[in-house]
């Protein structure tokens, strides 16, 4: 395990690398856990014979758990930080975690994934601003390495649970409490780190003065949280539902369905990691264009190729979608300095569960219509994209009008 500093000596021209890829590590456990959940989705179905809207129930449950509370905390810890709730969250997901394990009961899975949401709602923020902090003024990258754990996490999650849950049952999602435990050993070291920078930083108040109008402001969180909504109802639709539109469209088994569930969600973290640099380099703004017009042509043909056409699609929908992902946290933490957790808790919690609770009507949508119909609906979600151009230009901000 990397050594964690424990003084505080990040500045803004020292990018502390071992922290960030400490809670790069413990963003990827984390979302290994939580990806399990939709990764067993064709077993729980199986199980307690559940219908498509069940299975966005599910998905609800845990995302409109985090999207309540993700922006509550976030906006508190702004005010009042809390580095000691970090290793909390991992003991509540590793809590949920055995409910799916060992749950006798649909509504007692459900509880499941709610607890996985109350560990997401704590570890987003606080970890999120932990990265910022780490940075050295290097915010797209930081972001990056944050974020492309818990993508890299999501990704593996569907195929560990092709060989180890599939063939093991649904007890074996209990073994994956060891991660758990692991990433709450290192998130206490991390939070000792960040408690350590807190105190240092407390004598140095930062300018929260905001770069524009405070309407302008306002109204660009708004576009900013609308895009991002818009590809998280695309990426809900790709984690919840995909395995069965493979099954149900090409015939192929669920360990199929689950390499091919893994390829997007590995393009999504390969975006990922290329989206933070390049924003840092070019602007938000570039990455967020090209990430609009990017994606919506293979959006558009995925629900009419064929088995092989729809892999190759599935990589490239998934690298150009995460791309902006850094970018728009990014350029939202611009608008709004000083309020890291506030911003983490819009865009990895609202704006996530929002395209939880779409995914819900989705699953109502292929009970009702099927589920390429499903791929039809979201294909045409990019076309939001164009708000885009509402946006303010940087030289709005160094104008601050």
């Amino acid at each position: 395990m990397t050594a964690i500093p424990q003084t505080a000596r990040a500045s803004a021209s020292a990018t502390v690398y071992p922290i960030l890829i400490a809670v790069s590590l413990c963003h990827m456990l984390n979302d290994v856990m939580q990806s399990l959940l939709s990764a067993i989705y064709p077993m729980l179905k199986a199980d307690f014979g559940l219908d498509y809207w069940h299975v966005g129930l599910l998905t609800l449950a845990f995302q409109g758990t985090a999207s309540l509370l993700q922006p509550v905390i976030g906006i508190y810890t702004d005010k009042h930080p809390m580095p000691r709730t970090l290793p909390v969250a991992s003991a509540l997901t590793l809590t949920g975690l055995l409910g799916l394990a060992f749950a006798p009961s649909y509504h007692m899975v459900v509880l499941g994934a709610v607890l996985i949401g109350f560990g997401s709602a704590i570890f987003h923020p606080e970890s999120s601003r932990v990265a910022r902090l780490a940075s050295g003024g290097r915010f797209g990258m930081a972001q990056s390495v944050f974020q492309v754990g818990g993508n890299f996490g999501t990704a593996i999650g569907p195929l560990l649970a092709a060989f180890i849950v599939l063939p093991l049952g649904r007890s074996s999602v209990a073994l994956f409490g060891i991660l758990a435990v692991v990433a709450g050993v290192v998130l206490y070291r991390v939070s000792g780190w960040y408690k350590g920078v807190l105190t240092a930083r407390a004598r140095k108040p930062m300018d929260k003065t905001l770069p524009l109008s405070r309407g302008r402001v306002i109204f660009s969180l708004v576009v900013l949280t609308l895009l991002m909504f818009t590809k998280n109802i695309y990426l809900a639709s790709m984690s919840s539902y995909y395995t069965f539109y493979q099954i149900e469209t090409f015939g192929v088994d669920t360990g199929t369905a689950q390499i091919m569930l893994f390829l997007f969600l590995g393009a999504v973290a390969a975006g990922t990691v290329l989206g933070g640099p390049i924003s840092d380099r070019w602007g938000p703004m570039t990455v967020i264009w090209i990430s609009i017009l990017g994606i919506l042509p293979f959006t558009l043909a995925l629900p009419h190729v064929g088995f092989a056409a729809s892999g190759v699609l599935t990589v490239l929908i998934g690298l150009i979608l995460a791309s902006a992902f850094p970018a728009i946290v990014v350029f939202a933490q611009e608008l709004v300095p000083g309020r890291v957790g506030m911003v983490a808790g819009i865009f990895f919690g609202l704006s996530f569960g929002m395209g939880g609770i779409a995914a819900a009507f989705l699953g109502v949508f292929a009970d009702w219509y099927g589920i390429r119909t499903v791929y039809i609906i979201c294909s045409f979600l990019p076309v939001i994209g164009i708000l885009t151009v509402l946006l303010p230009k940087r030289k709005e901000f160094v104008q601050g009008v």
